[in-house]
C-alpha cells in the first residue's frame, strides 16, 4: 500500500506545481512564462524522484506505469493500482489548486490557449501528445534499466531535465501533459474546452507510452551474466 500512496502523494507535488506555476505565470503570454512553467514541471519530478523514486519507483504518470507494466517490469495489479492513486492524487491536487485559484480569480487570467487544451485541433494536440509521450518514457525506461549500465544512478535527473525539454517542445500546442492523471484532475475543475479535449491527453499519452515500451524493447541491452 505504501508504494501505491507514494504514487498518489508524488502525482499531487507534479501536477499541484507544474499546473499551479502555469497558473502562476499565466503559461503561453510569453516566452518566459512557458521557460517558467517547463522548469517548474521537470524540477518536480526531480524532487519526486528523490523522494519517492525508492518505494514505489516514482512513475508519478499513468503512460510511464503502462510502459513498465508492457515491458515486464511490474504485474498487472500493481499497473491498475499505480494509475488509480495517480488520478486520485492529481484530483486532489487540481481541487487545491482550483480552491486557491477561486480566492483570487484573476490569477488564472490572461492565458492563451489554457495548460490542458488543444491549441490548434485535436488531431494535432493527439500527434504531439503521442510523440512527446513516447520520447518522455522511453527515457525514463532507459534510465532506470539495470541493463544500461550505470545510468539509474541519475535516473531522477535524466528524467526532470527531459520533461523540461519536452514542455519547451510541446506547451504551445497542448500545455503539454503526457500524463493522463495530470489532465484529468484539471479538466474536471477546468471543464470547458478542457473537458472535451480531455480524450486527447489520455489516448496520447497511452499510446506513446506504449510505443516507446516496444521501442525499449528493441533497443534494451543484454543482461550481463
Amino acid at each position: 500500500m505504501k508504494k501505491y500512496l507514494a504514487e498518489l502523494v508524488g502525482t499531487f507535488v507534479l501536477t499541484f506545481l507544474g499546473c499551479g506555476a502555469a497558473v502562476s505565470l499565466n503559461c503561453g503570454v510569453d516566452p518566459a512564462s512557458v521557460i517558467g512553467t517547463a522548469i517548474a514541471f521537470g524540477l518536480s519530478v526531480v524532487a519526486m524522484a528523490y523522494t519517492i523514486g525508492g518505494i514505489s519507483g516514482c512513475h508519478i504518470n499513468p503512460a510511464i506505469t503502462l510502459g513498465v507494466f508492457l515491458s515486464g517490469r511490474m504485474n498487472a495489479k500493481d499497473c491498475a493500482m499505480y494509475m488509480i492513486f495517480q488520478v486520485i492524487g492529481a484530483i486532489l491536487a487540481a481541487a487545491v489548486l482550483a480552491g486557491i485559484v477561486a480566492t483570487c480569480p484573476g490569477l488564472a487570467e490572461g492565458t492563451t490557449t489554457g495548460a490542458n487544451a488543444c491549441a490548434y485541433s485535436q488531431t494535432n494536440g493527439l500527434i504531439v501528445e503521442i510523440v512527446l509521450t513516447a520520447l518522455f518514457v522511453l527515457v525514463v525506461l532507459g534510465a532506470t534499466a539495470k541493463t544500461n549500465g550505470a545510468t539509474n544512478n541519475f535516473a531522477g535527473l535524466a528524467i526532470g531535465l527531459s520533461l523540461i525539454l519536452i514542455h519547451l517542445v510541446g506547451i504551445h500546442y497542448t500545455g503539454t501533459s503526457v500524463n493522463p492523471a495530470r489532465s484529468i484532475g484539471p479538466a474536471l475543475f477546468e471543464g470547458g474546452k478542457a473537458l472535451s479535449d480531455l480524450w486527447v491527453f489520455i489516448v496520447g499519452p497511452f499510446v506513446g507510452g506504449a510505443l516507446a515500451a516496444i521501442i525499449w524493447k528493441v533497443i534494451e541491452p543484454a543482461e550481463e551474466d
